[in-house]
């Protein structure tokens, strides 16, 4: 079984508890997700099945969008509603204008310093841990981007926020900053994914429907092809006899390659029986097309 499945988790589960019913449910030992979700936050969760395991690091440079609702005059520890309230601050003077302004500062690449509360390592131990004991530690700043950053509702103290962004970033890390850039503070109330590469949330199934699907034998229906979340790599046909040694891990000389110049960093390569092989990175040195991840499927 080998595929990714968009799944729409809901607010109180965890992503390991959403791929431990995928295994339950599919009998495959090779089950992951791309991208954890915080237990308290829904939406769109890919999970990959089999081979297309093999394919999550790709899925994980591509964009995210969230939905965000935030709380302005609370503070917490964990900057979400689920921590311990750390601070009340009055938001009278704040209006709809001022939060306009103040996200105008969180587009494009930005500074960023992950939450306490997170399943991120400090020396082999998450965060969250260390949070919980009382430890503090000071954690380094990042680099992420955030693409686009739209405000979508505006009642006061309420403020919800559409956000895409790159990997890495925490809308949790986001709303506290946005609240200290407004002073009045900011909690996370709520956070869904709408999408996920090339998943978005309409599509998604959720894990009652899914359980239905492999109970009657109609999972097959929501599996994506391990291609599908490759979808913006630019993409080859070659020739059987090239095809049959590109199965075995083979070079690409580009020019039997029906006419693909190597200029793009990667391409997906496909036989001309439409079987998919898997992706091919270019060798800036030999001018080659190296096999970087061989999935071929056999018919």
């Amino acid at each position: 079984m080998d595929g990714t499945i968009n799944i729409n988790k809901p607010s109180g589960t965890t992503s390991y508890q959403v791929v431990a019913c995928v295994k339950r449910l599919s009998g495959e030992r090779r089950v992951g997700h791309a991208g954890t979700l915080d237990p308290a936050a829904s939406g769109v969760l890919p999970v990959c099945l089999g081979k297309a395991t093999r394919t999550i690091e790709y899925l994980l440079e591509t964009s995210k969008t969230y939905l965000a609702d935030i709380e302005l005059g609370v503070t917490t520890d964990s900057y979400d509603s689920s921590g311990q309230v750390t601070g009340h601050y009055d938001t009278e003077n704040i209006d709809s204008s001022m939060v306009f302004q103040a996200l105008n500062g969180f587009s494009g690449i930005i500074w960023q310093t992950p939450p306490m509360f997170s399943a991120l390592k400090h020396r082999g131990t998450p965060l969250y841990r260390l949070a919980r004991a009382g430890v503090k530690i000071d954690i380094p700043r990042r680099l992420v981007r955030i693409y686009r950053i739209e405000l979508k509702g505006f009642k006061s103290p309420l403020v919800t926020v559409e956000v895409e962004c790159s990997r890495g970033t925490y809308i949790r890390s986001l709303v506290h900053d946005l609240g200290e850039a407004l002073g009045c503070g900011g909690t996370l109330k709520s956070l869904v994914r709408l999408s996920y590469g090339p998943f978005g949330i309409g599509d998604a199934i959720n894990l009652p429907m899914l359980e239905e699907a492999f109970r009657n034998g109609l999972a097959d229906k929501y599996i994506h092809p391990i291609d599908f979340v490759l979808s913006s790599i630019p993409a080859i046909t070659v020739d059987v006899e090239l095809a049959s040694l590109l199965k075995h891990g083979h070079h690409l000389d580009f020019e039997a390659a029906k006419g693909s110049p190597p200029t793009e960093p990667r391409l997906l390569v496909y036989s001309e029986s439409k079987h998919f092989l898997g992706v091919w990175r270019l060798d800036s040195d030999s001018k080659l097309y190296k096999a970087e991840k061989v999935l071929f499927e056999a018919a």
